[in-house]
Parts: structure tokens; C-alpha cells; sequence
């Protein structure tokens, strides 16, 4: 049976449980690739910075349209952040501070692939801002992001080029697996959003982390009821083996 037929099957037999169907060899992977914001934080950043300046709604709007597919990533990147022109560089740390949060299992995951030999890239089409101290505190080994334009401690309304986007991330895991002279098998990408559908789809595992319905259609594994931690589960990493997150 097609693996993809297969797990149809199965989750029409079990509705409530995560289903991922691979070969049992080469589960544990070298690589990871992941998103950020509803992946492995909470949060869409851009939208929680936009209450800061009261525009939460106008903005979330378009995020919600790109994440879907919608509209292209860059220039909805690029509508959105010019609305965000003159607000104080001070509401990026507020916001990190009152709005971001860990996605449930996100440490687990990140620290225990690294402790089991594995690179973990942090890939965002946010903001550095976010991403670094994100990236730091959950684990990754580094994080890509695009960069806010501030000057004299206020935002310009502008994203420094070149914008990281669905390429970009595409790029990373297929430029990190030659780094690393990986097999395509021993690759893994997680993400929810339109943008993440090139580098789920190159992946040798590509999952769809409560995802937009384009990716959860597209990729080869979905999460609908778990948390992070069911990626550890479909590598074949016992409970037991786990790094406390």
C-alpha cells in the first residue's frame, strides 16, 4: 500500500492520533529544518508587534492571506512592515517579552536531535530580532531571518534585502544536507505556512505543524493533535531518551 494511502487508512480508523507512515530504517534524522512563528513559537510576531501600534487586526488579516497561499510572501512582508513605520524600536523587546512563547515540546525536540548528533536551523520569514534570542533559548544552532530597518530607535517601515522566504528556506536545508553530505532521507523540515512548502516538500520527512490547509494537503506528514514532541516519536526516539525541554 502507498504510504500515503496508508495513513489515510489510519486516520480514518484512529481520527484523534497523529499518523506518520515512513520506513521503519533511517527514522532518526541529521537534519532539521524548521520554522518559526506558529511552529516553534506561539505566535505570528508581526501581528503581536502591530498591537503595539494598533493595527492588529489590519495586519493579521494579511498574514492570515499569505500563510493560506494567498498573496505573494514578499511583498505582503513588505505591505505590512511599511504600516509598522515610526514605532518604537522598544516595542520589539516588549513584545518578545509579553507576547512570545514556546511552542509546547519545542526545546525536547531541538535538544534532543542535537544531543543525538543533529543540526537544528531555525528559518524564519520574521524577523532577527525574534528569531536570534528564540533560536538561543530553544536551542538551534543558528537562525536565518529577515532584519527590521531601524533608525534612531524607530522602525523605518522597511525589511533589508534580500527577504527570507520560501527559497531562501528551500535553500538552506538543501545547501545545510550537501554541508553535511546527508542522504535525502535523513532530512526533516517543519512548518505551517504557505512559505514553508518548498523546503517540507524537499525534506525526507516534510511535516505540517498545525498547518495552513495548502500545506497540510501537500506534505507527506501532518501534526493536527500533538505537540513538538511527536516528532521524536516518528524518529523512533523513546520517551526515555528524551532531553528535558
Amino acid at each position: 500500500m502507498h504510504p500515503d494511502a496508508a495513513r489515510g487508512a489510519l486516520e480514518g480508523a484512529f481520527p484523534s492520533i497523529d499518523i506518520v507512515v515512513q520506513p521503519a530504517e533511517g527514522r532518526a534524522k541529521k537534519l532539521l529544518v524548521a520554522d518559526m512563528d506558529s511552529t516553534m513559537i506561539t505566535v505570528e510576531c508581526i501581528d503581536e508587534l502591530a498591537d503595539y501600534a494598533g493595527i492588529k487586526a489590519q495586519i493579521a488579516e494579511v498574514t492570515e492571506r499569505a500563510m493560506r497561499g494567498e498573496l505573494d510572501f514578499g511583498a505582503a512582508l513588505d505591505a505590512r512592515v511599511a504600516l509598522l513605520k515610526g514605532l518604537s524600536e522598544s516595542a520589539i523587546e516588549q513584545c518578545l517579552a509579553e507576547r512570545v512563547r514556546l511552542m509546547p515540546g519545542a526545546k525536547a525536540l531541538v535538544q534532543t536531535m542535537r544531543a543525538w548528533g543533529a543540526t537544528c536551523v531555525l528559518v524564519s520569514g520574521g524577523f532577527t530580532r525574534f528569531a536570534e534570542p528564540v533560536g538561543a533559548e530553544i536551542g538551534f544552532n543558528y537562525a536565518i531571518a529577515n532584519r527590521l530597518g531601524i533608525v534612531d530607535g524607530k522602525l523605518t517601515g522597511l525589511v533589508k534585502k534580500p527577504i527570507v522566504d520560501s527559497s531562501t528556506k528551500e535553500n538552506v536545508l538543501r545547501s545545510e544536507r550537501h554541508e553535511y553530505r546527508l542522504a535525502h532521507h535523513e532530512t526533516l523540515a517543519v512548518g505551517d505556512g504557505a512559505n514553508d512548502l518548498a523546503m517540507i516538500r524537499e525534506a525526507g520527512l516534510g511535516v505540517a505543524y498545525h498547518a495552513k490547509p495548502i500545506v497540510a494537503a501537500a506534505a507527506g506528514a501532518r501534526v493536527d493533535h500533538g505537540d513538538l514532541t511527536a516528532l521524536l516519536y516518528a524518529q523512533g526516539i523513546a520517551r526515555g531518551d528524551w532531553v528535558a525541554g
